[in-house]
């Protein structure tokens, strides 16, 4: 579970730097834009671990699985949250893509890792 606690630590560490200085600015937008990507992202890392562990064979088919719903989520996440909470939209999506870059790119290193051979 340690990629799920770096990945939570480097998000909740980057927001709260970024809140120290950008205050209402960036606020409450960066925390939104933020919470979506990184509660997928460790519900992700949950199930590729679980996965792994019991079943290696069927992590790509659980990997696309995720991806379908991901996809889905994400669109009801960023069309309606700006709007059910009155969200600026550019710092609202500047944060979120941000933020999944981010947060799949440190996936995809911690999964390269998982799957090498030992």
């Amino acid at each position: 579970m340690a990629p799920i606690a770096w990945m939570a630590a480097v998000s909740l560490g980057s927001w709260l730097a970024i809140s120290m200085v950008g205050g209402d600015r960036v606020n409450p937008e960066l925390l939104y834009g933020m919470l979506g990507p990184l509660v997928a992202g460790c519900a992700t890392w949950f199930a590729v671990d679980r996965v792994w562990r019991s079943a290696p064979e069927k992590l790509t088919a659980v990997m696309t699985a995720g991806f379908a719903a991901k996809m889905l989520l994400f669109g009801l996440y960023v069309g309606l949250l700006p709007r059910a909470l009155a969200l600026r939209l550019v710092p609202f999506v500047v944060a979120f893509v941000s933020y999944f870059i981010a947060l799949y790119a440190m996936q995809a290193m911690f999964l390269k890792r998982l799957t090498a051979p030992r």
